[in-house]
């Protein structure tokens, strides 16, 4: 397990905490693991677990723009800087640390998407990073905790989903907050089909996503959800905000009602927020607010096994030094266990 997990110790987390006298940051309250990784998780009380995933493989094999590599440390500084207090503590976390992803890095770097070859390889190494994701996940999950996953690109959705199902002996739902379906065909594996092909496999079950693009989304993929309507189901952006014939909140409701009570994975993609730089930014999506709020409610659900948090590329950012993306994905976390805490009242 050591070849796909890179652990992170004390002084990892030290770099990143600012210590303040009279104040208490969560990084300074964090568990972390020990050397035997599971054993450590296995025997802690804390319940969220959380994992970066700093690649942006899947997003070059799906033709886009490279950077969600970038998200993983900015998301992770704003997170253990925020304070330790009555409304969020940091004892209710692990932070395992991240997918060992340099060598696959390393493996793609310089090949693109024009070339054929180039193409077919970054899709290989996808797959071999579902493999590591995908076991990553299945024990966290098999061990009773709950996955907070910071990419890196949406192809990780696969692997979040097949190692769910797999540690729950099930098939699982998904609700999902993407411009895009993320359901292209099965060409090989990459940023745009995580989901296709976890429902192709037996780990998806029902599908449900918010306020989808009506026109970034190809022709195949709307007619697999009409033809698979018991299982796949949408909600438009247009239908909310531009024609306004439901409200935001009606549609959050309908997607969570579609899911039911089973097991269900929380994915949103900040390609979904207005000017968030990422692979596929958008000029007209969600405020943060309403992103936030989608997290907040939807973790609510109680039978929420993970959230992912996918697409996010400061590095994309025409402000350099601004680290507001990491504070929304920190936000965003918050948000996720607070709306977690209230389904358990």
């Amino acid at each position: 397990m050591a070849a796909v997990l890179k652990v992170y110790t004390r002084e990892d987390i030290n770099r990143f905490t600012r210590i303040r006298e009279g104040e208490e940051k969560l990084g300074e309250k964090v568990k972390l693991s020990k050397n035997d990784w599971k054993q450590s998780l296995k025997e802690s009380e804390a319940r969220y677990v959380i994992l970066g995933i700093p690649e942006d493989i899947g997003v070059r094999a799906n033709l886009g723009r490279g950077g969600a590599h970038t998200a993983w440390k900015p998301a992770l500084d704003s997170f253990l800087n925020q304070q330790n207090n009555a409304f969020l503590s940091g004892e209710d976390f692990i932070l395992l640390g991240e997918i060992q992803v340099e060598d696959l890095m390393l493996a793609a770097e310089g090949k693109s998407g024009k070339e054929k070859q180039d193409l077919k390889d970054l899709r290989e190494l996808v797959r071999e990073l579902d493999a590591r994701v995908s076991e990553v996940i299945q024990t966290i999950i098999a061990l009773g905790k709950i996955p907070i996953v910071i990419g890196g690109g949406h192809n990780n959705a696969y692997g979040n989903l097949k190692g769910a199902s797999l540690a729950l002996n099930q098939k699982v739902n998904c609700i999902n907050c993407d411009p895009h379906l993320d359901f292209r065909s099965l060409e090989g594996r990459h940023s745009g089909n995580g989901f296709s092909y976890a429902f192709e496999e037996g780990f998806l079950n029902k599908y449900a996503v918010l306020c989808m693009h009506e026109q970034y989304n190809n022709k195949a993929s709307h007619e697999k959800f009409r033809m698979e309507s018991q299982r796949l189901y949408y909600t438009s952006y247009e239908e909310v905000f531009v024609q306004e014939s439901i409200t935001y909140k009606r549609a959050l409701e309908q997607c969570l009602a579609f899911l039911g009570e089973g097991p269900c994975g929380l994915e949103i993609d900040l390609d979904a927020i207005t000017n968030v730089p990422s692979s596929a930014k958008t000029s007209s999506g969600l405020s943060p607010l309403e992103a936030r709020q989608f997290v907040y409610h939807a973790a609510q659900h109680k039978n929420m096994v993970y959230l992912h948090i996918a697409e996010a590329a400061p590095i994309l950012s025409h402000i350099k030094a601004d680290n507001k993306t990491g504070k929304l994905i920190a936000y965003l976390i918050c948000d996720f266990v607070k709306g977690q805490n209230l389904a358990k009242v």
